[in-house]
C-alpha cells in the first residue's frame, strides 16, 4: 500500500509541485542525489573512484512534454558525455531513460536522439545503459535498442525488471548478441497481468536472471573493460543481501571469476555493504544521478524501503 502510493505521487504534478517547494525535502533528497550540477556528480565519481568504485551517471529526467524539453534533456546527455571524454582517468559510464529524450512524444525524434547519444559516447569512449520504465515503454525501448545495434552501436546495454512476467524471454534472446544487462527488481506500479504481485515470487525470479546472466558470463568469457567504464554482461542491480549472496554463491559454484560480475548499486543507499563488497574482491559500480528533475527518482527511492520515508519524515520534524 505505501509503495503503491509513493510510485503514484511520482508522477503526480500536484504532489511534484508541493513537495519541491519545501525546504526540507531538497535536504532529505540529497542523500540520494549528488547534486543538481554537473560538477557536483564529476566529483562524486572521482570520491568513488577514489575508493575502488565504477559509476554511472544519470543527468535526472523523465516523460518530457514538449520538443523543448527533450531537446534539452538531450543536450545535458552530450554535456556528461563530454565531461567523460575530458577525463580517461574518469570510470564512470552513462545511464538515460527514452522518454528523457521524448519516446512518449515522437518515437522517430527519439530514436535519432539515441543515435546522436550512442554516437557522442564512442568519442567519449564510454557505455550507454538503457534504463527500462513502466510497460507501455517496454516493447519500444527493446525495439530501439535493437534498431541501434542493427546500425553498428553495441556501445550500449539494457536494464531488466524481474516483477515482468516476460522478462525470462527477453533476457534469453538479449544474451544471444551478448547484450550487457543489469537485473533490477522494478519500481513501477505494473498491472496483475505484467508483473508478479507477491514480493517472493520476484525475488525468485531475480535469482533465476541472475542465474542466467552468469552462465552466460561464463560462457563469453565477459570482463569489465580495463578503463572501468564497460561492464561484465551481468551487473546484479540490487541493495538485497539475500539476492547478493545468491549472485556470489552461484558464480562460486560455476567457476565464474570476480570480476566477471558487477553489482550495482545506488547514491547513497548501502554504501557499507558497497564498500565491503570491493574489500573482498568484487566489482562495484554506482548510480549517481544528478539534476534538478529530482523529484520522481526522490519518490520512488521512498517507495522502496520503509527506512527511507522514515528519513524522509525525521527531515521534515527537523523543519
Amino acid at each position: 500500500m505505501l509503495r503503491s502510493f509513493f510510485v503514484y505521487l511520482s508522477k503526480a504534478a500536484w504532489a511534484q509541485n508541493l513537495v519541491t517547494s519545501w525546504g526540507f525535502a531538497w535536504r532529505a533528497a540529497s542523500r540520494f542525489i549528488a547534486g543538481t550540477k554537473l560538477e557536483d556528480a564529476i566529483r562524486v565519481v572521482r570520491e568513488l573512484n577514489a575508493k575502488g568504485i565504477n559509476a554511472t551517471l544519470d543527468h535526472l529526467g523523465e516523460h518530457t512534454s514538449t520538443p523543448e524539453e527533450a531537446q534539452q534533456a538531450a543536450e545535458n546527455i552530450y554535456a556528461t558525455l563530454d565531461a567523460i571524454g575530458a577525463d580517461q582517468n574518469l570510470r564512470s559510464n552513462v545511464s538515460i531513460k527514452l522518454t528523457q529524450i521524448g519516446m512518449g512524444l515522437d518515437e522517430s525524434y527519439c530514436a535519432e536522439t539515441l543515435e546522436r547519444v550512442l554516437a557522442r559516447a564512442k568519442t567519449a569512449k564510454t557505455f550507454i545503459r538503457i534504463d527500462m520504465e513502466d510497460t507501455p515503454y517496454t516493447d519500444k525501448t527493446i525495439n530501439l535498442y535493437y534498431a541501434l545495434r542493427e546500425k553498428g552501436y553495441e556501445n550500449a546495454g539494457m536494464v531488466i525488471q524481474a516483477y515482468l512476467f516476460r522478462t525470462e524471454a527477453d533476457v534469453r534472446r538479449m544474451l544471444q548478441d551478448g547484450t550487457r544487462i543489469r537485473n533490477v527488481k522494478g519500481a513501477y506500479n505494473e498491472p496483475p497481468d505484467k508483473a508478479f504481485p507477491k514480493k517472493a515470487d520476484v525475488d525468485a525470479n531475480y535469482d533465476l536472471i541472475t542465474k542466467i546472466l552468469l552462465d552466460a558470463a561464463l560462457a563469453q568469457n565477459s570482463n569489465l573493460s580495463e578503463d572501468g567504464r564497460t561492464p561484465p554482461i551481468p551487473a546484479i542491480g540490487t541493495h538485497d543481501e539475500k539476492r547478493i549472496a545468491f549472485a556470489k554463491s552461484y558464480a562460486e559454484k560455476i567457476g565464474l571469476p570476480k570480476t566477471g560480475l558487477e553489482f550495482q548499486m545506488l547514491y547513497g543507499i548501502r554504501r557499507d555493504l558497497q564498500e565491503k563488497l570491493v574489500k573482498d574482491g568484487y566489482l562495484v559500480r554506482v548510480y549517481v544521478p544528478f539534476g534538478t528533475h529530482w523529484y520522481p527518482y526522490f519518490m520512488r527511492r521512498l517507495a522502496e524501503r520503509p527506512a527511507n520515508v522514515w528519513f524522509f519524515i525525521s527531515n521534515f520534524l527537523k523543519g
